[in-house]
Formats: structure tokens, C-alpha cells, sequence
């Protein structure tokens, strides 16, 4: 199963912020956590509503958003 079945947009749910499938929680605010130096074991045991799986369609959305990003330097 990829991301798309697990990662939903809908303008109704955080003004359309990328989310976990029935949830609140925004791809955004999962990968925020990571950055925080939070690890998978304690996102999982503090919101016990979603999956490794969930939290893994959250790097891989990241990942194919970056792949297909285009980078144009200005002013260099």
C-alpha cells in the first residue's frame, strides 16, 4: 500500500493540509515531530490512532514531493 491510500487532502480538514486518513494530524506536523527528535515508538505511543504504516506513507509523501521538486537558484 503507498501513500495515497493512507494520505488524504480534503479543504474541509485543516484547510486542505496534507493528513493521515482519518485523522487531524497533517503529514506536516508528523515530520515536525521527527525533526524534534522524536523517534517512531514515541509518536505511536503518544498518538495511538495511527500506524507505523501511516507514519511511513508520511515520509514517503515527503520524499515524492521532493523528487519531483525543481530548484532554480536566483542571484548566485
Amino acid at each position: 500500500m503507498g501513500w495515497r491510500e493512507r494520505i488524504v487532502v480534503d479543504p474541509g480538514i485543516l484547510v486542505g493540509k496534507p493528513v493521515i486518513r482519518g485523522t487531524r494530524l497533517s503529514v506536516e506536523f508528523i515530520i515536525d515531530l521527527f525533526a524534534q527528535g522524536w523517534d517512531e515508538a514515541e509518536i505511536l505511543r503518544n498518538y495511538p490512532g495511527i500506524t507505523r504504516e501511516d507514519i511511513r506513507a508520511c515520509l514517503d509523501y515527503v520524499g515524492d514531493l521532493l523528487r519531483i521538486e525543481r530548484v532554480y537558484p536566483v542571484g548566485v
